[in-house]
């Protein structure tokens, strides 16, 4: 069965939430908003969205960060019967013209984790773009491959079976160091991977919750909390791929 939907964090998207939830009932795509403690004029904004057919609303009353958002909207989408879910950006960066490849590619390889690596344009904040690499270099280490071609892009299909084992199994960061880790985490358990290119836009509503400083010394808490776990698993993890 595949019977995929979308997964939206929100945190004060309000400008750009409609469009990107229009595109995706375009896209044939029913769509779990989850409310990440946003304010007060983004919330009715969402209550409105969930009012239209295929909308489903989450809603957490402390703010949990990204990965906490996400992984709560997972958990739903697996409650309300689905079988894969797209994260999608609230914010309108990732190019959704690109669902349609996804999902063929999803619908073709229903076992696998379908994730984009991003085609930035001129808008990437730097920071975030030098980050990105530092990170590439220690996800490949801390998943023992070279087959991980990029840890931070959140346009991925999860398949949920194996994701929501995984989430209520692991206790995995809530902030932006959710969409690294849960890719090594998956490759320690032989997850199957499709890679497909994606262009990415920074952002439409002009807001980013990434924060420089403090998000980046988050990250690399996350990779050295990895590497030591990599050492520990470092012969299961080469016997689990040497078996096939």
């Amino acid at each position: 069965m595949h019977k995929p939907c979308a997964v939206i964090p929100v945190y004060n998207h309000e400008h750009a939430l409609p469009v990107v939830v229009t595109a995706l009932h375009q896209a044939g795509l029913p769509c779990v908003l989850v409310d990440d403690a946003s304010s007060p004029a983004c919330a009715a904004v969402m209550d409105q969205l969930a009012t239209q057919a295929n909308t489903y609303l989450v809603r957490l009353p402390v703010n949990q960060g990204k990965g906490g958002a996400v992984m709560a909207g997972l958990r739903e989408a697996q409650r309300q019967g689905f079988s894969h879910a797209l994260q999608v950006d609230a914010d309108g960066q990732h190019d959704l013209a690109d669902i349609a490849t996804f999902l063929a590619t999803s619908r073709a390889h229903p076992q696998a984790l379908v994730c984009g690596y991003p085609q930035y344009d001129a808008s990437v904040p730097k920071g975030r773009l030098y980050a990105r690499y530092l990170t590439h270099v220690w996800v490949w280490i801390n998943s023992l491959s070279l087959s991980i071609r990029d840890a931070m892009c959140g346009f991925r299909v999860y398949p949920l079976p194996a994701t929501v084992a995984l989430i209520e199994s692991t206790a995995l960061g809530k902030r932006m160091d959710f969409d690294p880790e849960i890719l090594v985490r998956l490759a320690w358990r032989n997850q199957p991977m499709q890679w497909l290119p994606t262009k990415v836009h920074y952002p439409l509503d002009g807001l980013s919750h990434f924060r420089l400083l403090h998000d980046n010394a988050l990250i690399s808490k996350m990779h050295a909390k990895l590497f030591f776990g990599m050492l520990l698993r470092a012969p299961l993890i080469i016997w689990r791929r040497w078996r096939g």
